[in-house]
């Protein structure tokens, strides 16, 4: 059977008419990873996102099969890795070595972690969303790790206030009697004991970070919750939940506190390079949330 030559117009080439495009591709394109953990190799739904400039000679478009044929065939083969995903780039940039300069190819998922309970034998899975990402520039890379944290906030002000109602309703008690250890002591274990407690709220980090090809996207949530100390927990017993409960009330942070705490952890580690974080409090006083912004003043500055 005769083959047919079938037409392609991305191959038209009209100088005047076709300018430069920074970035085209595809975005969210579903496949499964091969996810590796302490207790095995996972296999999970992803979405990639996978594009080239258009800016080596004027094109009407690039090869997006091409694209979509690499992002399927080396993604979903091998366990994820940043170096995996810089190993895309570099086909990307081969295929297109007529069109484009530069390739992107980024992984979204929800990726599954077992955290110990905080006091107890128990434990736990959560989930945390994580995006994987490589930039390859005429054969030099750079690579990303961005995660969300969920923590709780517990508010500073509210605490303060909180604690001079109890002082108050303390004097209120015990301003005419001689004070008893213990009856002070059972007193401090009834509802009028602790008549007012400071608001907390659900709260959300979520970094982007600049690393090496081998770094480790769970050290960075590592990173994160062992500044913040108020992650949420998945299986409790009656201890975690108090000690949680201890945590919030030594660790008690404004927007503004949860930033600096965790950039100060980021500004630690060597191997990260560059950063940009954005912390989330869903006050449960107001009606909308408190949001404060940090980066390491380099490259990254925004998401």
């Amino acid at each position: 059977m005769t083959k047919t030559n079938l037409p392609d117009v991305a191959k038209e080439t009209h100088s005047e008419k076709y300018a430069p495009i920074d970035w085209v591709g595809m975005g969210s394109i579903e496949l499964p990873l091969l996810l590796k953990q302490s207790d095995g190799v996972y296999r999970i739904p992803a979405r990639a996102d996978a594009k080239v400039s258009l800016d080596k000679k004027p094109s009407r478009g690039i090869h997006m099969s091409r694209l979509y044929l690499i992002t399927q065939d080396v993604l979903t083969k091998n366990e994820m890795s940043l170096g995996l995903l810089g190993q895309a780039t570099d086909e990307f940039l081969k295929t297109h070595e007529d069109l484009s300069t530069q390739a992107l190819v980024q992984v979204q998922f929800e990726a599954p972690l077992v955290r110990k309970a905080l006091k107890s034998a128990n434990q736990a899975w959560r989930s945390y969303p994580v995006v994987l990402s490589a930039f390859n520039q005429e054969g030099v890379k750079s690579y990303f790790v961005e995660i969300v944290v969920t923590y709780s906030s517990t508010c500073p002000a509210s605490a303060a206030l909180s604690r001079q109602l109890i002082q108050d309703g303390f004097k209120q008690q015990f301003q005419d009697q001689s004070l008893d250890f213990d009856v002070v002591h059972s007193w401090l274990g009834t509802p009028q004991g602790i008549l007012a407690t400071p608001h907390a709220q659900r709260s959300f980090a979520r970094v982007k970070a600049e690393v090496g090809p081998n770094y480790n996207y769970g050290d960075l949530i590592d990173i994160v919750e062992e500044a913040l100390q108020t992650a949420v927990q998945g299986a409790v017993k009656r201890e975690d939940e108090q000690e949680f409960a201890r945590r919030n009330g030594q660790n008690l942070m404004f927007c503004e506190d949860a930033a600096r705490r965790v950039k100060e952890a980021l500004d630690d580690k060597a191997e990260i390079l560059d950063y940009v974080a954005e912390f989330s409090h869903v006050e449960s006083l107001h009606p909308h949330n408190a949001v404060s912004h940090i980066s390491k003043g380099k490259k990254l500055r925004s998401f």
